[in-house]
């Protein structure tokens, strides 16, 4: 039996949490790249919700209501259903303007200028009816941020979908936009790409056969040891483009 992958160099008193694949953890090297890559989606909401009240939906570990606090919003709330996850967040992340609530976000309900949902949609049963209750509770003027993978990149070459035991549907960019549009007209939507030396990682494995070099030097551990833990969120751009090639998928709702 493979021993479970738990969070490394926890604070005291803070329970660390183990990798199952239903969220995403920082302090865990081999997670880097999927924590590096929620990250940067997280800093760029910070920025358009500095001096906002805040909900993070579906929070998690708790870093990215952490980040959204840290930047500047006026008063920032991570909701999570689960009990390890939400004890884990009000220990581990304290700051005057963040709290935790344990409730399920389809039940929980506060007065806000932004409501943050990542990554989660794709989770959903019935996702257009969460996305329209989530407007509903918004303040006039107040935005939804909602992100999910794209099923174009993420699933493997000729299949409709990844391996994610946790997902219940997964989007293409024109599914994506459609299921927001129904909610709102007012959308925008940006993708998520490699940049710097994600990208160069990326154009090395396409044009220099790079996957056949490393496993017949007998080197792929060592060399993935060192750049997954390198891996930061400035390895990631987002922005408007062609979705049919990014990572992410990133629509802003304005009801």
């Amino acid at each position: 039996m493979t021993a479970p992958i738990v969070q490394e160099n926890q604070p005291a008193g803070v329970p660390p949490l183990e990798l199952t694949g239903e969220r995403t953890l920082p302090d865990v090297p081999v997670e880097n790249y999927w924590y590096q890559r929620h990250v940067v989606v997280y800093r760029w909401i910070a920025e358009q919700v500095a001096g906002k009240r805040v909900i993070d939906m579906a929070c998690g570990e708790g870093y990215g209501s952490d980040i959204l606090a840290a930047a500047g919003a006026a008063k920032v709330t991570g909701v999570d259903a689960n009990p390890e996850a939400h004890e884990h967040a009000r220990l581990r992340y304290v700051r005057p303007n963040l709290s935790y609530a344990r409730e399920l976000v389809e039940t929980y309900e506060e007065p806000c200028d932004a409501i943050v949902f990542l990554q989660t949609i794709e989770h959903v049963q019935e996702p257009e009816q969460l996305l329209e209750r989530f407007a509903s509770i918004l303040a006039p003027g107040g935005a939804l941020y909602v992100s999910t993978p794209n099923v174009l990149t993420l699933a493997p070459k000729g299949a409709e979908r990844s391996d994610n035991p946790w997902h219940v549907y997964e989007y293409k960019p024109h599914e994506f936009e459609a299921l927001c549009r129904k909610v709102t007209p007012n959308v925008e939507t940006f993708g998520l790409w490699h940049a710097n030396k994600l990208r160069v990682h990326e154009l090395a494995i396409r044009h220099a056969g790079w996957d056949t070099v490393h496993k017949r030097l007998k080197f792929t551990k060592p060399f993935y040891d060192r750049f997954i833990p390198a891996i930061s969120s400035k390895d990631f751009a987002l922005r408007q483009g062609d979705l049919t090639t990014s990572l992410d998928l990133i629509s802003v709702l304005r009801p």
